[in-house]
């Protein structure tokens, strides 16, 4: 059985601020954060996660918990609401230690605490981060891959092509609300094809195309290691797939729901 989560050997609450923000499509949005503080993550790449602490709107600061172990959560929990921050997981996109600045990217789908703060968080603004690991664990042995992401896990996928080895070969794809929102510099290994899917405004729900276009794709016949994210149901929808139709191992399909449609995340 693969292992779902490679933890942080070490980890504590780094304290860092807004440098600068940047309109990466329509529907995207990277703020880049950065201080002395950031000394202490420990970049491992790939789609490396981190708890995202920023203020709620009307909050003057940043109240960060003051525990490095699962503990912190009971303490935030425990602020009242004029204190407590908003606490969300995201990917790491990129990290520049040498000048101590680190990215985060946000797909902008919907009214959320989240997405409002990208939208409207200013240079010295306040935020934290808190190490989770990373899920993309590939075995050694395999002889392709296959990646599959909505906007929400976009920004990972991206991450992992980056960090790739150049021998990689996979079979990716993207869905993003539009076809604004396709980049066409992607960095990836020869042996990698990206399929990048546009909803453009269809009213199927986020996650469908993208679990359409792997039912119908000729996907690489030997063993292969899949890695899916995003909404719930594009999650499960292409391990059963994978698993009922097309034989694979269960073990060999990685499976994360980020979100789940028509649910608002608790605050």
């Amino acid at each position: 059985m693969l292992p779902k989560v490679q933890t942080p050997v070490s980890r504590r609450m780094i304290t860092l601020e807004v440098r600068r923000t940047t309109r990466t499509t329509p529907g995207f949005a990277t703020v880049t954060l950065g201080g002395p503080e950031l000394e202490h993550l420990v970049p491992t790449g790939f789609d490396q996660a981190v708890r995202l602490f920023f203020p709620r709107a009307g909050q003057t600061g940043l109240t960060m918990p003051t525990l490095s172990n699962e503990a912190w959560m009971a303490q935030v929990m425990l602020l009242p609401k004029s204190r407590r921050p908003w606490v969300r997981n995201y990917t790491v996109r990129r990290v520049r230690p040498e000048l101590g600045e680190l990215d985060v990217e946000f797909a902008l789908h919907g009214d959320t605490p989240a997405c409002d703060w990208a939208l409207n968080a200013r240079p010295g603004d306040p935020a934290g981060i808190f190490d989770i690991g990373r899920t993309y664990l590939p075995p050694p042995d395999v002889a392709a891959q296959v990646l599959v992401a909505d906007e929400s896990a976009v920004p990972a996928v991206l991450a992992i092509l980056e960090d790739a080895p150049g021998s990689l070969v996979a079979e990716v794809f993207l869905e993003v609300p539009e076809a604004s929102d396709v980049r066409a510099d992607v960095v990836a290994p020869e042996g990698v094809r990206v399929h990048w899917l546009a909803r453009d405004g269809g009213s199927g729900l986020p996650g469908r195309l993208a679990l359409d276009a792997v039912r119908d794709a000729d996907l690489p016949r030997d063993r292969c290691y899949t890695w899916v994210a995003g909404e719930s149901g594009l999650a499960t929808g292409v391990r059963r797939h994978l698993v009922r139709e097309r034989g694979v191992p269960k073990p060999d399909v990685a499976f994360y729901g980020y979100w789940r449609h028509g649910r608002s995340s608790p605050g």
